[in-house]
Protein backbone atom coordinates (compact mmCIF):
# COMPACT_ATOMS: atom_id res chain seq x y z
CA UNK A 1 0.00 0.00 0.00
CA UNK A 2 2.82 2.61 0.91
CA UNK A 3 4.15 2.09 -2.14
CA UNK A 4 1.18 2.93 -4.03
CA UNK A 5 -0.12 5.05 -2.08
CA UNK A 6 3.56 7.24 -2.40
CA UNK A 7 2.56 6.91 -6.09
CA UNK A 8 -0.61 8.84 -5.82
CA UNK A 9 0.39 11.31 -4.07
CA UNK A 10 3.37 11.98 -6.41
CA UNK A 11 1.15 12.31 -9.09
CA UNK A 12 -1.47 14.17 -6.89
CA UNK A 13 1.03 16.66 -5.91
CA UNK A 14 3.20 17.41 -9.75
CA UNK A 15 -0.58 17.86 -10.98
CA UNK A 16 -1.06 20.67 -8.49
CA UNK A 17 2.42 22.16 -9.03
CA UNK A 18 1.18 22.20 -12.89
CA UNK A 19 -2.13 23.30 -12.54
CA UNK A 20 -1.46 25.94 -10.04
CA UNK A 21 0.59 27.58 -13.02
CA UNK A 22 -1.92 27.26 -15.61
CA UNK A 23 -5.11 28.17 -13.40
CA UNK A 24 -3.37 31.41 -12.53
CA UNK A 25 -2.71 32.08 -16.23
CA UNK A 26 -5.72 31.20 -17.44
CA UNK A 27 -7.35 33.46 -15.10
CA UNK A 28 -5.28 36.43 -16.15
CA UNK A 29 -5.15 35.84 -19.79
CA UNK A 30 -8.20 38.18 -21.23
CA UNK A 31 -6.81 41.11 -18.41
CA UNK A 32 -2.70 40.63 -19.06
CA UNK A 33 -3.21 40.15 -22.52
CA UNK A 34 -5.80 42.42 -23.93
CA UNK A 35 -4.46 43.40 -26.99
CA UNK A 36 -6.54 42.34 -30.02
CA UNK A 37 -8.06 40.04 -27.83
CA UNK A 38 -4.67 37.92 -28.06
CA UNK A 39 -5.31 36.12 -24.30
CA UNK A 40 -9.11 34.74 -24.90
CA UNK A 41 -8.19 33.71 -28.57
CA UNK A 42 -4.94 31.70 -27.10
CA UNK A 43 -7.70 29.76 -24.79
CA UNK A 44 -9.76 29.11 -27.41
CA UNK A 45 -7.33 27.83 -29.30
CA UNK A 46 -6.58 25.22 -25.74
CA UNK A 47 -10.16 23.61 -26.13
CA UNK A 48 -9.94 23.76 -29.62
CA UNK A 49 -6.53 21.93 -29.59
CA UNK A 50 -7.95 19.58 -26.84
CA UNK A 51 -11.06 18.53 -29.08
CA UNK A 52 -8.22 16.99 -31.69
CA UNK A 53 -6.01 15.85 -28.99
CA UNK A 54 -8.82 13.89 -26.92
CA UNK A 55 -10.00 12.00 -30.27
CA UNK A 56 -6.54 11.03 -31.84
CA UNK A 57 -3.82 11.02 -29.18
CA UNK A 58 -4.29 9.61 -25.46
CA UNK A 59 -4.62 5.85 -26.74
CA UNK A 60 -1.49 5.91 -28.78
CA UNK A 61 1.19 8.01 -26.40
CA UNK A 62 0.06 5.92 -23.25
CA UNK A 63 0.47 2.83 -25.74
CA UNK A 64 3.65 3.57 -27.10
CA UNK A 65 5.39 5.58 -24.35
CA UNK A 66 3.85 4.07 -20.70
CA UNK A 67 1.77 6.00 -18.51
CA UNK A 68 5.27 7.93 -16.55
CA UNK A 69 6.42 8.97 -19.95
CA UNK A 70 3.21 9.94 -21.20
CA UNK A 71 2.26 12.39 -18.50
CA UNK A 72 5.91 13.63 -17.79
CA UNK A 73 5.98 14.83 -22.12
CA UNK A 74 2.32 15.83 -21.52
CA UNK A 75 3.34 18.46 -18.49
CA UNK A 76 6.23 20.20 -21.14
CA UNK A 77 3.72 21.02 -23.15
CA UNK A 78 1.54 22.83 -20.11
CA UNK A 79 5.25 24.47 -19.40
CA UNK A 80 5.36 25.79 -22.96
CA UNK A 81 2.25 27.97 -22.58
CA UNK A 82 4.30 29.71 -19.33
CA UNK A 83 7.36 30.26 -21.63
CA UNK A 84 4.82 31.72 -24.51
CA UNK A 85 3.44 34.51 -21.67
CA UNK A 86 7.01 35.99 -21.62
CA UNK A 87 6.76 37.53 -25.20
CA UNK A 88 3.36 37.12 -25.80
CA UNK A 89 2.52 37.29 -29.09
CA UNK A 90 0.18 36.02 -32.10
CA UNK A 91 3.39 33.86 -33.07
CA UNK A 92 4.26 32.72 -29.35
CA UNK A 93 0.89 32.30 -27.26
CA UNK A 94 -1.26 30.63 -30.55
CA UNK A 95 1.41 27.96 -31.63
CA UNK A 96 2.03 27.23 -27.35
CA UNK A 97 -1.72 26.88 -26.65
CA UNK A 98 -1.98 23.95 -29.84
CA UNK A 99 0.93 22.29 -27.88
CA UNK A 100 -0.47 23.11 -24.85
CA UNK A 101 -4.38 21.39 -25.82
CA UNK A 102 -2.42 18.33 -27.74
CA UNK A 103 -0.91 17.99 -24.31
CA UNK A 104 -3.90 18.10 -22.35
CA UNK A 105 -6.14 14.90 -23.22
CA UNK A 106 -2.95 11.90 -23.04
CA UNK A 107 -2.01 13.81 -19.48
CA UNK A 108 -5.64 13.23 -17.83
CA UNK A 109 -5.90 9.95 -19.38
CA UNK A 110 -2.72 8.62 -18.19
CA UNK A 111 -3.46 9.80 -14.39
CA UNK A 112 -6.99 8.36 -15.13
CA UNK A 113 -4.98 4.41 -16.63
CA UNK A 114 -2.47 5.20 -13.86
CA UNK A 115 -4.68 5.72 -10.63
CA UNK A 116 -6.88 2.90 -12.27
CA UNK A 117 -4.40 0.43 -12.49
CA UNK A 118 -2.25 0.72 -9.72
CA UNK A 119 -6.01 0.62 -7.66
CA UNK A 120 -6.38 -2.71 -9.44
CA UNK A 121 -3.23 -4.13 -8.85
CA UNK A 122 -3.32 -3.36 -4.66
CA UNK A 123 -7.11 -4.29 -4.55
CA UNK A 124 -5.36 -7.51 -6.05
CA UNK A 125 -2.86 -8.59 -3.55
CA UNK A 126 -4.60 -7.40 -0.76
CA UNK A 127 -8.03 -8.91 -1.72
CA UNK A 128 -9.99 -5.89 -1.37
CA UNK A 129 -12.88 -4.35 -4.17
CA UNK A 130 -10.81 -2.60 -6.81
CA UNK A 131 -13.83 -0.31 -7.32
CA UNK A 132 -13.74 1.26 -3.62
CA UNK A 133 -9.49 1.57 -3.75
CA UNK A 134 -9.76 2.93 -7.51
CA UNK A 135 -12.34 5.65 -5.68
CA UNK A 136 -10.13 6.06 -3.02
CA UNK A 137 -7.20 6.77 -4.70
CA UNK A 138 -9.65 9.61 -6.90
CA UNK A 139 -10.91 11.14 -3.50
CA UNK A 140 -6.96 11.38 -2.33
CA UNK A 141 -6.14 13.28 -6.32
CA UNK A 142 -9.13 15.44 -6.26
CA UNK A 143 -8.58 16.40 -2.92
CA UNK A 144 -5.37 17.32 -3.63
CA UNK A 145 -5.42 18.93 -7.44
CA UNK A 146 -9.10 21.15 -6.42
CA UNK A 147 -6.41 23.43 -4.25
CA UNK A 148 -4.55 24.32 -7.37
CA UNK A 149 -7.12 27.05 -7.71
CA UNK A 150 -6.43 28.81 -4.71
CA UNK A 151 -2.51 28.80 -5.00
CA UNK A 152 -2.09 29.71 -8.32
CA UNK A 153 -4.57 32.73 -7.68
CA UNK A 154 -3.22 33.86 -5.02
CA UNK A 155 0.55 33.75 -6.21
CA UNK A 156 -0.84 36.07 -8.96
CA UNK A 157 -2.33 38.31 -6.65
CA UNK A 158 0.37 38.43 -4.37
CA UNK A 159 2.98 39.24 -6.95
CA UNK A 160 0.92 42.05 -8.83
CA UNK A 161 -0.23 43.93 -6.12
CA UNK A 162 3.52 44.67 -5.68
CA UNK A 163 2.92 47.50 -8.10
CA UNK A 164 4.19 50.75 -6.82
CA UNK A 165 1.93 52.45 -9.87
CA UNK A 166 -1.64 52.39 -8.45
CA UNK A 167 -3.99 53.63 -10.79
CA UNK A 168 -7.14 55.69 -9.22
CA UNK A 169 -10.09 54.76 -12.25
CA UNK A 170 -12.19 57.26 -12.86
CA UNK A 171 -15.54 57.31 -12.91
CA UNK A 172 -15.73 57.95 -17.05
CA UNK A 173 -13.62 54.87 -17.23
CA UNK A 174 -16.23 52.96 -14.51
CA UNK A 175 -18.96 53.77 -17.41
CA UNK A 176 -17.10 51.12 -19.60
CA UNK A 177 -17.13 48.29 -17.00
CA UNK A 178 -19.87 45.87 -16.49
CA UNK A 179 -22.50 44.62 -19.06
CA UNK A 180 -22.62 47.57 -21.21
CA UNK A 181 -18.59 47.24 -21.28
CA UNK A 182 -17.49 49.55 -24.10
CA UNK A 183 -15.77 46.87 -26.39
CA UNK A 184 -13.04 50.08 -27.62
CA UNK A 185 -12.41 51.88 -24.65
CA UNK A 186 -11.78 48.41 -22.06
CA UNK A 187 -8.25 48.43 -23.25
CA UNK A 188 -7.19 51.89 -22.86
CA UNK A 189 -8.67 51.15 -19.00
CA UNK A 190 -7.03 47.97 -18.71
CA UNK A 191 -3.42 49.09 -20.23
CA UNK A 192 -2.95 51.96 -18.23
CA UNK A 193 -3.35 49.76 -15.05
CA UNK A 194 -1.20 46.62 -16.37
CA UNK A 195 1.90 45.86 -14.04
CA UNK A 196 5.15 46.42 -14.29
CA UNK A 197 7.18 44.10 -16.72
CA UNK A 198 9.69 43.35 -14.02
CA UNK A 199 6.43 41.72 -11.96
CA UNK A 200 4.85 39.94 -15.06
CA UNK A 201 7.98 38.24 -15.97
CA UNK A 202 8.68 37.43 -11.74
CA UNK A 203 4.91 35.73 -12.02
CA UNK A 204 5.83 33.80 -15.07
CA UNK A 205 9.32 32.84 -13.73
CA UNK A 206 7.25 31.25 -10.82
CA UNK A 207 4.98 29.71 -12.58
CA UNK A 208 7.30 28.20 -15.13
CA UNK A 209 9.24 27.19 -11.88
CA UNK A 210 6.00 25.51 -10.56
CA UNK A 211 5.54 23.59 -13.93
CA UNK A 212 9.30 22.29 -14.26
CA UNK A 213 8.86 21.06 -10.56
CA UNK A 214 6.10 18.87 -11.55
CA UNK A 215 7.73 17.27 -14.07
CA UNK A 216 10.66 16.77 -11.95
CA UNK A 217 8.61 15.00 -9.30
CA UNK A 218 6.91 12.84 -11.54
CA UNK A 219 10.07 11.66 -13.77
CA UNK A 220 12.24 11.56 -9.90
CA UNK A 221 9.90 9.72 -7.97
CA UNK A 222 6.88 7.96 -10.06
CA UNK A 223 7.29 4.35 -10.86
CA UNK A 224 6.75 3.26 -14.27
CA UNK A 225 3.30 0.66 -14.27
CA UNK A 226 4.11 -2.85 -14.23
CA UNK A 227 3.47 -5.25 -17.68
CA UNK A 228 -0.48 -4.81 -16.48
CA UNK A 229 -0.68 -1.93 -18.20
CA UNK A 230 0.53 -3.77 -21.70
CA UNK A 231 -2.37 -6.29 -20.61
CA UNK A 232 -5.02 -3.64 -20.40
CA UNK A 233 -4.23 -2.05 -23.80
CA UNK A 234 -4.41 -5.18 -25.57
CA UNK A 235 -7.78 -5.87 -23.98
CA UNK A 236 -9.08 -2.20 -24.66
CA UNK A 237 -10.60 -1.59 -27.96
CA UNK A 238 -8.61 0.13 -31.28
CA UNK A 239 -8.50 3.52 -31.85
CA UNK A 240 -10.94 3.63 -34.83
CA UNK A 241 -13.85 1.80 -32.86
CA UNK A 242 -13.59 4.03 -30.02
CA UNK A 243 -13.11 7.01 -32.30
CA UNK A 244 -16.25 5.58 -34.25
CA UNK A 245 -18.08 4.77 -30.56
CA UNK A 246 -18.09 8.55 -29.72
CA UNK A 247 -20.21 9.70 -32.99
CA UNK A 248 -22.25 6.65 -32.79
CA UNK A 249 -23.08 7.15 -29.10
CA UNK A 250 -24.98 10.26 -30.83
CA UNK A 251 -27.83 7.96 -32.03
CA UNK A 252 -28.60 7.68 -28.32
CA UNK A 253 -32.00 10.39 -28.03
CA UNK A 254 -30.64 10.72 -24.42
CA UNK A 255 -27.20 11.77 -25.44
CA UNK A 256 -28.33 14.70 -27.89
CA UNK A 257 -30.34 15.90 -25.48
CA UNK A 258 -27.23 16.36 -22.85
CA UNK A 259 -25.31 18.71 -25.33
CA UNK A 260 -27.21 21.69 -24.61
CA UNK A 261 -26.03 20.80 -20.88
CA UNK A 262 -22.94 19.49 -21.39
CA UNK A 263 -21.89 22.57 -23.60
CA UNK A 264 -23.49 25.48 -20.60
CA UNK A 265 -20.67 24.12 -18.18
CA UNK A 266 -18.00 25.36 -20.93
CA UNK A 267 -19.94 28.67 -21.84
CA UNK A 268 -20.62 29.38 -17.94
CA UNK A 269 -16.73 28.64 -17.09
CA UNK A 270 -15.47 30.80 -19.93
CA UNK A 271 -17.57 33.76 -19.04
CA UNK A 272 -16.04 33.50 -15.41
CA UNK A 273 -12.64 33.59 -16.26
CA UNK A 274 -12.74 35.18 -19.82
CA UNK A 275 -15.13 37.84 -19.38
CA UNK A 276 -16.26 38.67 -15.80
CA UNK A 277 -12.22 38.80 -14.78
CA UNK A 278 -12.06 41.28 -17.02
CA UNK A 279 -14.98 43.40 -17.93
CA UNK A 280 -15.88 43.59 -13.95
CA UNK A 281 -12.48 43.04 -11.81
CA UNK A 282 -9.70 44.38 -14.05
CA UNK A 283 -11.86 47.26 -15.12
CA UNK A 284 -13.20 48.17 -11.85
CA UNK A 285 -10.80 47.07 -9.17
CA UNK A 286 -7.35 46.15 -11.23
CA UNK A 287 -5.76 42.97 -12.45
CA UNK A 288 -4.22 42.23 -8.98
CA UNK A 289 -7.65 41.38 -7.30
CA UNK A 290 -8.46 38.92 -10.33
CA UNK A 291 -6.67 36.40 -8.26
CA UNK A 292 -8.57 36.80 -5.30
CA UNK A 293 -11.71 37.01 -6.92
CA UNK A 294 -10.85 33.24 -8.50
CA UNK A 295 -9.28 32.35 -5.22
CA UNK A 296 -13.25 32.92 -4.00
CA UNK A 297 -14.68 30.69 -6.59
CA UNK A 298 -12.63 27.93 -6.33
CA UNK A 299 -12.72 27.35 -2.48
CA UNK A 300 -16.54 27.43 -2.88
CA UNK A 301 -16.68 24.95 -5.98
CA UNK A 302 -14.00 22.41 -4.28
CA UNK A 303 -16.18 22.55 -1.03
CA UNK A 304 -19.51 22.43 -2.69
CA UNK A 305 -17.99 19.49 -4.69
CA UNK A 306 -17.05 17.71 -2.19
CA UNK A 307 -20.58 18.48 -0.18
CA UNK A 308 -22.79 17.59 -3.55
CA UNK A 309 -21.33 14.28 -4.33
CA UNK A 310 -22.39 13.45 -0.51
CA UNK A 311 -25.57 14.64 -0.58
CA UNK A 312 -27.12 13.97 -3.70
CA UNK A 313 -28.17 10.60 -2.79
CA UNK A 314 -30.18 12.18 -0.07
CA UNK A 315 -31.72 15.00 -2.40
CA UNK A 316 -31.78 13.47 -5.66
CA UNK A 317 -30.19 14.91 -8.70
CA UNK A 318 -33.26 17.01 -9.90
CA UNK A 319 -33.14 19.42 -6.93
CA UNK A 320 -29.19 20.19 -6.95
CA UNK A 321 -30.26 21.13 -10.91
CA UNK A 322 -32.81 23.51 -9.76
CA UNK A 323 -30.80 25.02 -7.29
CA UNK A 324 -27.87 25.52 -9.79
CA UNK A 325 -29.88 26.78 -12.19
CA UNK A 326 -31.80 29.18 -9.96
CA UNK A 327 -29.14 30.62 -8.43
CA UNK A 328 -27.12 31.02 -11.79
CA UNK A 329 -30.57 32.68 -13.24
CA UNK A 330 -30.16 34.87 -10.11
CA UNK A 331 -26.53 35.93 -11.00
CA UNK A 332 -26.87 36.66 -14.66
CA UNK A 333 -29.79 39.18 -13.68
CA UNK A 334 -27.78 40.66 -11.97
CA UNK A 335 -24.76 40.73 -13.59
CA UNK A 336 -27.16 42.80 -16.48
CA UNK A 337 -27.94 45.10 -13.84
CA UNK A 338 -24.99 45.92 -11.52
CA UNK A 339 -22.80 48.91 -12.27
CA UNK A 340 -19.28 47.76 -10.82
CA UNK A 341 -17.80 50.50 -8.58
CA UNK A 342 -14.54 49.83 -6.09
CA UNK A 343 -16.76 50.72 -2.90
CA UNK A 344 -18.72 47.40 -3.73
CA UNK A 345 -15.83 45.25 -3.00
CA UNK A 346 -17.81 42.52 -1.32
CA UNK A 347 -20.09 42.14 -3.75
CA UNK A 348 -16.87 41.07 -6.67
CA UNK A 349 -16.81 38.22 -4.17
CA UNK A 350 -20.39 37.09 -3.69
CA UNK A 351 -20.66 36.68 -7.74
CA UNK A 352 -17.55 34.07 -8.10
CA UNK A 353 -19.10 32.13 -5.03
CA UNK A 354 -22.39 32.22 -5.83
CA UNK A 355 -21.06 30.77 -9.59
CA UNK A 356 -18.57 27.97 -8.02
CA UNK A 357 -21.83 26.94 -5.60
CA UNK A 358 -23.46 26.51 -9.09
CA UNK A 359 -20.40 24.92 -10.95
CA UNK A 360 -19.95 22.10 -8.30
CA UNK A 361 -23.41 21.08 -9.13
CA UNK A 362 -22.69 21.13 -13.00
CA UNK A 363 -19.51 19.09 -12.69
CA UNK A 364 -20.33 16.47 -10.14
CA UNK A 365 -23.57 16.13 -11.08
CA UNK A 366 -23.38 16.07 -15.12
CA UNK A 367 -20.62 13.66 -14.65
CA UNK A 368 -23.06 11.30 -12.31
CA UNK A 369 -25.46 11.84 -14.55
CA UNK A 370 -23.40 10.77 -17.81
CA UNK A 371 -22.09 7.69 -15.31
CA UNK A 372 -25.53 6.28 -14.53
CA UNK A 373 -27.26 6.83 -17.98
CA UNK A 374 -24.60 5.05 -20.14
CA UNK A 375 -23.37 2.44 -17.88
CA UNK A 376 -22.92 0.31 -20.64
CA UNK A 377 -21.15 2.57 -22.74
CA UNK A 378 -19.29 4.97 -20.76
CA UNK A 379 -15.82 5.45 -22.91
CA UNK A 380 -18.35 6.94 -25.68
CA UNK A 381 -20.46 8.85 -23.36
CA UNK A 382 -17.49 10.32 -21.30
CA UNK A 383 -15.77 11.31 -24.82
CA UNK A 384 -19.10 13.51 -25.77
CA UNK A 385 -18.46 15.06 -22.54
CA UNK A 386 -14.86 16.27 -22.63
CA UNK A 387 -16.22 17.01 -26.68
CA UNK A 388 -19.09 18.93 -26.24
CA UNK A 389 -17.81 21.07 -23.18
CA UNK A 390 -14.70 21.78 -24.93
CA UNK A 391 -16.71 22.79 -27.39
CA UNK A 392 -18.48 25.49 -25.35
CA UNK A 393 -15.20 26.51 -23.86
CA UNK A 394 -14.15 27.54 -27.89
CA UNK A 395 -17.16 29.26 -28.56
CA UNK A 396 -17.25 31.17 -25.44
CA UNK A 397 -13.68 32.19 -25.67
CA UNK A 398 -14.04 32.82 -29.21
CA UNK A 399 -16.60 35.35 -29.08
CA UNK A 400 -15.76 36.91 -25.94
CA UNK A 401 -14.04 39.99 -27.44
CA UNK A 402 -16.31 40.51 -30.28
CA UNK A 403 -19.29 41.02 -28.23
CA UNK A 404 -20.40 42.89 -25.16
CA UNK A 405 -20.93 41.16 -21.89
CA UNK A 406 -24.68 42.20 -21.59
CA UNK A 407 -24.70 39.92 -25.39
CA UNK A 408 -23.07 37.22 -23.73
CA UNK A 409 -25.09 37.08 -20.78
CA UNK A 410 -28.12 36.92 -22.36
CA UNK A 411 -26.95 33.83 -24.48
CA UNK A 412 -25.89 32.27 -21.40
CA UNK A 413 -28.96 32.42 -20.11
CA UNK A 414 -30.66 31.39 -23.17
CA UNK A 415 -28.43 28.17 -23.42
CA UNK A 416 -29.21 27.61 -19.63
CA UNK A 417 -33.08 27.64 -20.37
CA UNK A 418 -32.74 25.70 -23.51
CA UNK A 419 -30.16 22.94 -21.24
CA UNK A 420 -33.09 22.53 -18.29
CA UNK A 421 -35.61 22.04 -20.73
CA UNK A 422 -33.90 19.12 -22.41
CA UNK A 423 -32.68 17.88 -19.33
CA UNK A 424 -36.81 17.61 -18.47
CA UNK A 425 -37.22 15.69 -21.67
CA UNK A 426 -34.20 13.23 -20.46
CA UNK A 427 -35.63 12.93 -17.11
CA UNK A 428 -38.91 12.12 -18.15
CA UNK A 429 -37.42 9.78 -20.69
CA UNK A 430 -36.01 8.15 -17.90
CA UNK A 431 -39.35 7.95 -15.45
CA UNK A 432 -40.81 6.54 -18.20
CA UNK A 433 -38.71 4.02 -19.61
CA UNK A 434 -38.07 2.73 -15.80
CA UNK A 435 -41.38 3.38 -13.76
CA UNK A 436 -40.22 1.42 -10.82
CA UNK A 437 -36.86 2.35 -10.65
CA UNK A 438 -36.55 5.99 -8.31
CA UNK A 439 -33.53 6.59 -10.70
CA UNK A 440 -33.47 10.55 -9.04
CA UNK A 441 -32.28 9.26 -5.87
CA UNK A 442 -29.60 7.10 -6.46
CA UNK A 443 -26.14 8.01 -5.17
CA UNK A 444 -24.77 10.19 -8.08
CA UNK A 445 -21.44 10.51 -6.71
CA UNK A 446 -19.83 12.07 -9.93
CA UNK A 447 -15.68 13.18 -9.02
CA UNK A 448 -15.47 16.93 -10.03
CA UNK A 449 -13.95 17.58 -13.30
CA UNK A 450 -11.48 19.88 -13.81
CA UNK A 451 -12.16 23.38 -15.78
CA UNK A 452 -8.47 23.84 -16.19
CA UNK A 453 -8.09 21.33 -19.34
Amino acid sequence: MERNLKNVLVISFGFLLLFTAYGGLQSLQSSLNSEEGLGVASLSVVYAALILSSMFLPPILIKKLGCKWTISISMCCYITFSLGNFYASWYTLIPTSVILGLGGAPLWSAKCTYLTIAGTSYAEKAGKNAKDIINQYFGIFFLVFQSSGIWGNLISSLILSQSSTKVEISEEDLECCGAHNCLTDTTNTTESAKPSNSLIYTLLGVYTASGVLAVLLVIIFLDQIKSDQAETEKEKPSFWSTFLATFRHLKDKRQCLLIPLTMYSGFEQGFLSGDYTKVYVTCALGIQYVGYVMICFAAVNSLCSLLFGKISQFTGRKFLFALATLTHTACIIALLLWKPHPKQLAVFFVFPALWGLSDAVWQTQTNGLYGILFEKHKEAAFANYRLWESLGFVIAFGYSTKLQAYIKLYILLSVLVLSMVMYGAVEYLEAKSSPGTPTATKKENGEPHSQET
